[in-house]
């Protein structure tokens, strides 16, 4: 095997009396043979072989874009998959099929490579971009020189055709197979900014449906042969799926670049709070988001595709700004306490055909805001509003997962605040869940205001649990202060608990054990014992 040279070629070294041959794959661009790079155009005219990829038909794509650039005294090699979609009776089935074919293929350019002979594999649009290349340079790049000839993709010839910028500013363009499972690419293009689905054909009714589902369809648009001849262009949602090849594109294009430009005198940060210079988009519609305990990473993909989709953010500043800020959004931030008159600014902007994302820590409907926007919604004027609950990381399951499974059997959900319920219906509560041997959750334990409530409740648990019962004190769980601690019912430190932190409280039959690497975890069985 040959030294690998700096820029990533390999020497070739000598074979017998005679140099080996060097190797290019050779990007030709979307179809249009005018898209051809100069370099394309050169390495073909100095190749001694052209190798292009075709199905059984024998008709190559590749070959007749760079028809023009072939002499007479090129060696032609055809490269004819056994297989395309259809089923096969290899004994490795399709993949083995296909592979065994890669093998031979390459063995035959290896024929003229140690021949000394120039070796140019010619790929539509760009060789290591979903091209047939690529196969040929797993199997042959690390034993000879090889250089690659980047081409135009069909991405950024769908993108130019439709005259329409892909992506902008901070925006994530994603590029996906159609051929992955619907249900993939509904997630995935719920949680994009932008997107390219390629590999249509047969995949089209999957990828409209995910279009669909993931609320991306009056946004897609579909390109059919970009720059070749029979080009086509349109909505996808106009497009009849039994008339798509598989040289066709769906595409999402950039939110940011379908907004109106804005006049050259108005800034325009996308941070306003004024609402009334804020035009309307037609239907619109408010949906709760959980952002789970912290971050991004946290956030599922559905809600990142509402929250990237939305015309206004609402919800308390900190929620806020987990949020990242996007061109022409307008965010409208409170603090903690107002949580009635948030669900009605929301639901006035969706009557005004805004789409409303209201901004939720942890799931929205564990103590947060799906409540108090749905006890808005329910009174006259919102009752027409559409609203929608999206779920997302709660901070018990957050802090659970950290420490290990203590969750694992029956458990029940309880907040200590008694800001909206007296303090003696949470005594009553918790009196009632220890007597009946439950795993215990207890939200908001205390804050400033509030110091009082977990001695007291460290006092009523020891009245139903042993003094070692384990309890777990999850902090900023998910966030850069994140603590789990695992310490006894009998230690628990009323001083060491406030507002950003959860209690776990272990039954009768929760476990902790320390591993041999220090760690200790928590976890209760699945199995109660009888009697």
């Amino acid at each position: 095997m040959s030294e690998q040279q700096p820029d990533g070629q390999s020497d070739g070294g000598v074979r017998g009396e005679r140099p080996a041959g060097r190797l290019y794959g050779v990007g030709l661009g979307p179809g249009d043979p005018s898209l051809m790079t100069v370099r394309a155009v050169q390495v073909i005219a100095d190749a001694d072989v052209v190798a292009y990829h075709s199905a059984r038909h024998g008709r190559s794509i590749a070959r007749s874009i760079a028809a023009e650039h072939l002499r007479a005294d090129h060696i032609e090699e055809a490269l004819v998959y056994p297989v395309t979609t259809e089923s096969t009776d290899h004994p490795g089935g399709y993949r083995g099929a296909l592979d065994a074919f890669y093998e031979e293929s390459a063995a035959r350019l290896a024929v003229h490579l140690d021949a000394g002979r120039t070796v140019a594999v010619i790929s539509e649009g760009d060789p290591l971009f979903y091209g047939s290349y690529q196969h040929m340079h797993k199997r042959l790049a690390h034993r000879y020189p090889t250089e690659v000839i980047p081409g135009v993709t069909s991405v950024s010839a769908a993108a130019a055709r439709l005259g329409t910028p892909l992506a902008e500013a901070d925006e994530v363009l994603t590029i996906l197979p159609g051929t992955l499972p619907e249900e993939e690419l509904t997630a995935r293009l719920a949680a994009t900014d932008a997107a390219v689905v390629m590999k249509l054909g047969r995949t089209f009714p999957a990828v409209r449906g995910a279009m669909e589902r993931s609320g991306r369809l009056p946004e897609a648009r579909y390109v059919e042969r970009a720059t070749m001849a029979g080009e086509r262009t349109g909505p996808l949602a106009d497009v009849d799926a039994d008339s798509v090849p598989y040289f066709a594109v769906a595409v999402v294009p950039s939110r940011i670049a379908a907004q109106a430009v804005p006049e050259a005198t108005t800034p325009g940060t996308g941070t306003e709070t004024d609402t009334d210079t804020a035009a309307d988009t037609g239907t619109g519609e408010v949906v709760v988001v959980g952002t789970g305990p912290a971050g991004p990473l946290w956030l599922t993909p559905e809600s990142r595709g509402a929250l990237a989709a939305a015309d206004d953010l609402v919800g308390y500043t900190t929620y806020l700004d987990r949020v990242p800020v996007r061109p022409g959004q307008l965010r409208h931030g409170s603090d903690n306490k107002v949580e009635s008159e948030r669900a009605e600014l929301a639901l006035d902007l969706a009557r005004r055909g805004r789409r409303v994302a209201v901004v939720s820590g942890g799931d929205p409907g564990v103590f947060a805001m799906a409540t108090a926007v749905l006890e808005v919604a329910a009174q006259e004027p919102y009752r027409s509003v559409p609203v929608r609950v999206l779920p997302g990381v709660t901070a018990a399951n957050a802090a659970a997962a950290k420490a290990g499974a203590p969750l694992g059997h029956d458990y029940a959900v309880i907040s200590l605040s008694d800001r909206l319920k007296p303090w003696e219906v949470i005594a009553e509560r918790l009196r009632a869940a220890a007597s009946a041997d439950l795993v215990l959750a207890l939200y908001n334990p205390g804050s400033r205001s509030r110091t009082w409530q977990v001695g007291k409740t460290r006092e009523l648990l020891l009245e139903h649990r042993a003094p070692d019962t384990p309890v777990v004190l999850g902090r900023d769980v998910g966030g850069p202060e994140e603590s789990v601690r695992i310490v006894r019912l009998a230690d628990l430190d009323p001083g060491q608990v406030d507002m950003r932190t959860i209690l776990l409280i272990g039954s009768s039959q929760t476990r902790a054990v320390r591993r041999g690497d220090g760690t200790e975890i928590v976890w209760t069985p699945r199995r109660y014992p009888e009697g």
